[in-house]
C-alpha cells in the first residue's frame, strides 16, 4: 500500500517530533491560506497517534468585506479534519502603526487569550520563505542581529507557547499538500499587494536575488538565520552569567562600571540590557542603551540619562544605579549620587 503524496508526507514529518514532545494541548491558528490549512490539516492528522488534542483557532479581523463568512468557512473546514475545539475570534484591528501591524497585535493578543483559556500551545504556520523575508526585512531596516536571526520554531512569551513547525517546509510545499489533499483554501489579497514591503520582498526582490544568485536563496537566508540564532543564544547566556557576578558585587541592584568595561562590546551591551529590563525599563531602544553604556566607556562627569518610563541611570562611586520614575536631577540627594570627574 503506498504512502501519502510527497508534500502531505513532508508537512506531517514536519509536525510529528514536536507534537509529541509535550502533552500539552495544541490550538492550530488558521487563516484559511495554503500555509495554515496545510499545518492543521498535519495536526489532525498526527493527533490521532501522538494522542495530543489539538483544536483550531481563525481570527476575523473585520478588515474585508466578508471578512466573517470567511472566518466561519475556515472554522467548517477544521471541525472537518476533526480539530476540537474549533474557536472563531472577532478582533478591532484599529490601531497604530497601519493596518497590517495593528491586525498582527489584535490577532496575537487574541490567539495569547485562547491559548491561556485552553491551556494550549499555538501552531502557526510559516514557513521556510516567510523566514527568508524576515531576514532580507531584518537587514534592510538594520534592526539588529535578532531580527535578522528570523523566527524560533518554538518560544515561549508571557506564559504563552508560540510553535513553528514549517520553518523547514517551503511555501509551495504546503500549497501542494492542500492540492493533494483536495483541501480549499483562500488566498488573501492584501498578500498580493504591492503596497506591503513583505509582498514586494516576496514578488520582486526575492525572485531578483533567486536570478543574479543562480537559486537557493531563501533556504540560504533560512540557513543563515539558524546560525546567527545560535551564536546569539550563547552571547545571551554567557551574559546572563556576568549579569548575575557583576550585580552579585556591586549589591543593592548597581553594576560594577570598571569591570563592566573590560568585558567585550557585544557582551557589555547584553548585560547592560538584561540589567535595565530587570529594573522594568519598558521600550528600551539601542539609543538608549548605547547613552548608558557611555557612561561606562566614555565617562567625562556626564549626568544622568533618562529612560522610558522615566527612569534614570546614573554613575554614582563606581557603580551605574537605576534611578525610579520621578526621582530627577534637581530632587533631594540625586546630586549626591552623581559621580563627579575623578
Amino acid at each position: 500500500m503506498g504512502g501519502p503524496p510527497r508534500a502531505v508526507a513532508v508537512l506531517r514529518h514536519a509536525v510529528r517530533c514536536g507534537l509529541r514532545s509535550s502533552a500539552q494541548p495544541v490550538l492550530a491558528a488558521c487563516s484559511g491560506g495554503a500555509d495554515s490549512v496545510a499545518l492543521a490539516a498535519a495536526l489532525a492528522f498526527e493527533a490521532r497517534d501522538a494522542g495530543v488534542p489539538v483544536g483550531g483557532v481563525t481570527v476575523d479581523h473585520g478588515l474585508q468585506p466578508g471578512s466573517d463568512v470567511r472566518a466561519r468557512r475556515t472554522a467548517s473546514l477544521l471541525a472537518e479534519l476533526g480539530l476540537d475545539p474549533v474557536l472563531v475570534l472577532t478582533v478591532d484591528a484599529t490601531g497604530t502603526g497601519g493596518p497590517e501591524a495593528a491586525a498582527r497585535a489584535a490577532r496575537y493578543a487574541a490567539l495569547a487569550g485562547a491559548a491561556g483559556e485552553h491551556g494550549a500551545r499555538v501552531a502557526l504556520g510559516h514557513t521556510l520563505d516567510d523566514q527568508a523575508e524576515t531576514v532580507l526585512l531584518g537587514l534592510g531596516r538594520g534592526s539588529g542581529p535578532r531580527s535578522v536571526a528570523g523566527m524560533v520554531a518554538e518560544r515561549e512569551d508571557d506564559g504563552v507557547r508560540w510553535w513553528r513547525p514549517l520553518l523547514g517546509v517551503r511555501r509551495a510545499t504546503a500549497r501542494q499538500a492542500c492540492a493533494d489533499q483536495g483541501l480549499p483554501v483562500w488566498d488573501d489579497p492584501w498578500n498580493a499587494d504591492p503596497a506591503y514591503t513583505r509582498v514586494r520582498l516576496r514578488t520582486e526582490v526575492l525572485p531578483l536575488l533567486e536570478d543574479v544568485l543562480g537559486g537557493g536563496v531563501a533556504p540560504a537566508l533560512a540557513r543563515t538565520a539558524g546560525q546567527l540564532r545560535e551564536d546569539l543564544d550563547a552571547l545571551d547566556a554567557m551574559a546572563a552569567t556576568e549579569l548575575a557576578r557583576l550585580a552579585g558585587e556591586a549589591g543593592d541592584g548597581g553594576l560594577p562600571a570598571r569591570p563592566l568595561g573590560a568585558l567585550p562590546a557585544a557582551l557589555r551591551r547584553r548585560v547592560l540590557r538584561g540589567w535595565l529590563l530587570a529594573a522594568g525599563v519598558p521600550d528600551l531602544q539601542a539609543v538608549h542603551l548605547h547613552a548608558v553604556e557611555a557612561l561606562v566607556t566614555a565617562w567625562r562627569g556626564q549626568g544622568r540619562v533618562d529612560l522610558p518610563g522615566g527612569a534614570g541611570v546614573v554613575r554614582a562611586s563606581g557603580t551605574l544605579v537605576v534611578l525610579p520614575p520621578g526621582l530627577r536631577r534637581g530632587d533631594p540627594g540625586t546630586a549626591a549620587l552623581e559621580e563627579p570627574l575623578p
